[in-house]
């Protein structure tokens, strides 16, 4: 089948013509074509229709192969372009090519014309294809690849102009928008769905952006924003129109419809002390602020909240958490859990403290909120068993421990969603050669209602292995004891905050009592926190709680400075 080519010829004979259009025919091509032999003509051919090849003459009557040239280069058309003429000389020829033509040949010659023909189609293709990769990657370095919209290079680069432009009166405003509810598509759905969702946004949040402002996604569910120019006012304006349109969408996936809610953290940029990451970071704060408070909502960075100092104080937990796990300055400590009845089993309860750079203890109640907020506690309950375990693990072997003592580690409920935790606890048991019996683990309430079904999971993981369940500060969340039939655990920790004022507060007193009384009906030891007098001790025996801890009982010990030198890594 002969391949279709669209040929522009620059000639004025229309015998010479025919004779070109007959030997494409003969080379395998079907030709459809156009003959001008004017400059305007030329102009007019190449603006209204494509054009595969153009082959023009060298010499027409007030017309040439260099004019010809010329004004295809005004046109700005990678089109390959032949001469075919009856008379050239070299010198002409050459210079010909120098000004665009890609061959010449000789109308006495025209057996190289197919050959030419196809050689140029193919560099032109080449060319194309080059060309289009060039455009690609620049695109790419600029863009993200799934949305289209500008990336986090690019929108640093904008931010970074911004800031350089302002004062005099100028100001920029930046929007930090990140999704609500994202998550629950990415694990209802998959990846692919939550894909889908990110690129139909984009284009619905393109609707409200200026020509002069950049919209960029900074990768995850969350985007950015910049306003050149922009007044508060007016950026509260865009914020709450980008609220509503964000809230307006509906997603389909499947058979299922799903709406979705954005938080966003609003930063005027006013200042030319501001650098790039200091907005960013106020940016961060701003909007993880606007979650706190609900959600769906803008909450604008002023450097007076109070909010935001503290999340500020936050963030610099996080660079000193991670700067103490990596070099192991962490220590722990243990606390004895003693029996109230006659019930003789002593039980012991690890606690945590931070060394800083200088070496000065950190109570928990300092930096655990942090590791909280910022995903760190996983990281950090790793370094707790792995180095509890350790420690148990190398005991000597003359040390008397009844085979009924358990020995308690706190979890967090972010570590409750890691899948692989359950394994990891196996591993280090077995790796130490201990009875999982006397393993525990202590889950606070909160904790695990909030994880549900991913504490249920650990917890009949770990059950099943042998190790022994403490629901922790029972009665400082929801209490509800429906979920203690739910929930196979062995003991239950009534909060201190009950426990500390319970002699003076008839409220108190009758909360411990409940709980205790609950407990024992399911089956659970109970255990009083914060047992901080003998009094309190003595009305706990009354009562009939099980065991009692707290500094009437033990204060938290160190564990022997030998061990405390020496922490386990992961790689021990």
């Amino acid at each position: 089948m002969a391949t279709l080519l669209r040929v522009l010829l620059v000639e004025d004979s229309e015998d010479d013509a025919a004779l070109l259009v007959r030997e494409l025919r003969k080379g395998g091509y079907a030709p459809e074509f156009q003959r001008v032999d004017t400059g305007a003509d030329l102009e007019a051919a190449l603006e209204h229709d494509a054009w595969d090849i153009i082959i023009t003459d060298h010499n027409l009557p007030g017309f040439s192969s260099d004019a010809a040239l010329a004004t295809i280069k005004r046109a700005e058309l990678d089109i390959p372009v032949i001469i075919v003429s009856g008379s050239i000389g070299e010198s002409i020829a050459v210079e010909a090519m120098k000004n665009g033509a890609h061959d010449y040949i000789m109308k006495d010659n025209l057996a190289r014309l197919v050959p030419a023909i196809a050689r140029e189609l193919r560099e032109t293709k080449n060319r194309h294809a080059h060309r289009l990769a060039q455009e690609t990657i620049q695109h790419l370095a600029f863009h993200d690849s799934l949305t289209g919209l500008a990336n986090r290079h690019e929108f640093e680069r904008q931010l970074q102009r911004s800031l350089r432009t302002v004062g005099n009166g100028v100001k920029h405003a930046l929007l930090y928008m990140d999704l609500d509810q994202f998550k629950i598509i990415n694990d209802t759905c998959g990846h692919e769905a939550g894909d889908e969702l990110l690129r139909q946004l984009a284009v619905v949040l393109r609707g409200p952006v200026r020509d002069a402002d950049t919209l960029a996604r900074l990768g995850g569910d969350e985007f950015g924003m910049l306003l050149s120019c922009c007044p508060l006012e007016q950026a509260l304006q865009v914020s709450e129109r980008m609220l509503h349109t964000i809230k307006d969408f509906r997603y389909v996936w499947q058979d299922k419809t799903f709406s979705i809610g954005a938080s966003i953290g609003l930063v005027m940029i006013e200042e030319r002390t501001q650098t790039l990451s200091d907005v960013l970071r106020m940016a961060d704060m701003a909007c993880y602020a606007a979650k706190d408070r609900g959600r769906n909502r803008v909450h604008v960075y002023r450097a007076d909240d109070a909010e935001l100092l503290q999340r500020h104080g936050e963030m610099q937990w996080v660079a000193r958490l991670n700067h103490a796990l990596e070099e192991n300055r962490f220590e722990l400590y243990s606390q004895c859990i003693a029996p109230l009845g006659h019930n003789n089993d002593m039980h012991c309860e690890f606690l945590l403290r931070m060394l800083d750079d200088r070496g000065e203890r950190i109570l928990p109640g300092a930096f655990i909120p942090a590791a909280e907020r910022y995903n760190l506690m996983p990281a950090i309950d790793r370094w707790v068993v792995r180095n509890v375990l350790a420690y148990l693990g190398h005991r000597p072997a003359n040390t008397n421990i009844p085979n009924s003592e358990i020995f308690f580690i706190n979890l967090s409920g972010a570590t409750l969603s890691d899948d692989q935790f359950a394994k990891y606890v196996t591993e280090q048991i077995i790796a130490h050669r201990l009875p999982p019996a006397q393993i525990g683990f202590e889950i606070t309430e909160t904790a695990v209602i909030a994880n549900l079904s991913n504490a249920i999971h650990f917890i009949d993981k770990v059950k099943q292995l042998g190790c022994r369940i403490a629901l922790d500060d029972f009665g400082a969340g929801l209490s509800s004891f429906s979920y203690l039939k739910t929930i196979r655990a062995d003991y239950l920790k009534i909060d201190g905050g009950f426990i500390k004022d319970m002699l003076d507060d008839p409220m108190d007193h009758a909360i411990v009592e409940a709980i205790n009384h609950i407990g024992h009906v399911v089956g659970l030891k109970t255990i009083a926190e914060f047992v901080e007098s003998n009094a309190i001790k003595r009305r706990l025996v009354e009562i009939g709680v099980d065991y009692a801890q707290g500094y009437a009982i033990q204060r938290p010990t160190p564990l022997h400075t030998e061990f405390q030198s020496h922490p386990v890594t992961p790689e021990s």
